[in-house]
Parts: structure tokens; C-alpha cells; sequence
């Protein structure tokens, strides 16, 4: 099966200092929905795995967080696209949960979901906490740079990370590569 994990906010949609809330606030970056639906034509399974404190806040609950999905959705399908799964943590960060990024929770989650091994599955996301919650499972680790990545496009990549982390300037960039390389997830 080949499998690509993405993060939400800053990666496929845009992401805000004062939580995305509402299905009106879910907005997708620029060619992120187009570039889901290319790698669901290559022949890849993509899966969500977010932190979504915003529930464990109070600032919306989850029939609230079902309708943001339920738009993502149909904004996905109108373009040929589709997420199979999503998962997320709804706690905050003072809550010691093992699913918030960048512990591996929600990674490992969705490799007992599917019945895989993590290893070497691409997984990417906007922050050094989604990259590394992958990378302790062993996917794969990518940087987009929109989202809070911007930052990383004008000092490289942080510390945290390892030099083989790939950096791409948005979704659709990390798509056309992964594509273009025609790697399969093991």
C-alpha cells in the first residue's frame, strides 16, 4: 500500500494564530487540494494526522471539527481528490496525551489502522513537531514550507530536525516529487 501522511493546518489548509474554528475559517492553501488528488491518481493513500487542541480549549467541539472535515471533503471530491482518514488529537499541550505531536500517538494510530509498518512512509508537515512524531515511527521525514515552514524558507532547516529531512515550498511541490520519483511505501 502506499501511504502519505499529512499534517492539516499549514500544510494542507491555512492555519491561524487563533486556531482554525469554524468550516468558514478552513480554507486550503493555493494547489494543496489539486495536489492531494495527483497523488490519489498516482496511486497513494493519503491520511491526516493533526493536532486539534482547539477541542481540549473549548474553542469548538467535534461536531464542529466533523463540519471542517465534511468541507475539506467535498472541496477534495470536487477535484478528484480524497483524504481516506483522519486523525487528530484533541488535547492540549499540558495534558501529557501520547497522540499530540511530536509525540507518535496518532502515527502509530494509523499504522495499526492499516496493519502497517511506518517505516520509510512519507510523512510531512509545517513544524519540527509534525516531522518528528513521524520520524519516530520512521516515516519518512518532509518540510513544507507554508504554514509556520515559512519561516524555515529563509533560515533553512532547524536544528531539530536531521539533514535528510527534504524541505518543498508547498504541497504541491512535495507531491510532484514524490510522484516523480514513483516511490512506494513499503
Amino acid at each position: 500500500m502506499k501511504l502519505v501522511i499529512l499534517d492539516r493546518d499549514g500544510t494542507l489548509n491555512e492555519d491561524s494564530a487563533d486556531y482554525v474554528k469554524s468550516p468558514e475559517e478552513w480554507v486550503p492553501l493555493p494547489g494543496a487540494l489539486e495536489a492531494v488528488a495527483r497523488l490519489n491518481h498516482a496511486g497513494w493513500h493519503v491520511v491526516v494526522a493533526s493536532n486539534q487542541s482547539g477541542l481540549g480549549r473549548g474553542l469548538f467541539d467535534v461536531s464542529t471539527l466533523n463540519a471542517m472535515h465534511a468541507k475539506m471533503h467535498r472541496m477534495l471530491a470536487a477535484v478528484g481528490g480524497r483524504v481516506d482518514a483522519i486523525f487528530y488529537c484533541p488535547h492540549g499541550p499540558d495534558e501529557g496525551c501520547r497522540c499530540r505531536k511530536p509525540e507518535p500517538g496518532l502515527f502509530e494510530q494509523i499504522g495499526e489502522r492499516y496493519g502497517l509498518d511506518l517505516r520509510g512512509v512519507p510523512a510531512i508537515g509545517d513544524s519540527p513537531r509534525d516531522v518528528l512524531a513521524g520520524m519516530a515511527v520512521g516515516c519518512e521525514p518532509h518540510l513544507v514550507l507554508t504554514g509556520k515552514g515559512e519561516t524555515y524558507a529563509r533560515r533553512g532547516l532547524p536544528d531539530t530536525l536531521p539533514a535528510t529531512t527534504r524541505m518543498h515550498q508547498n504541497l504541491a511541490a512535495f507531491a510532484d516529487a514524490l510522484i516523480a520519483r514513483g516511490h512506494r511505501s513499503p
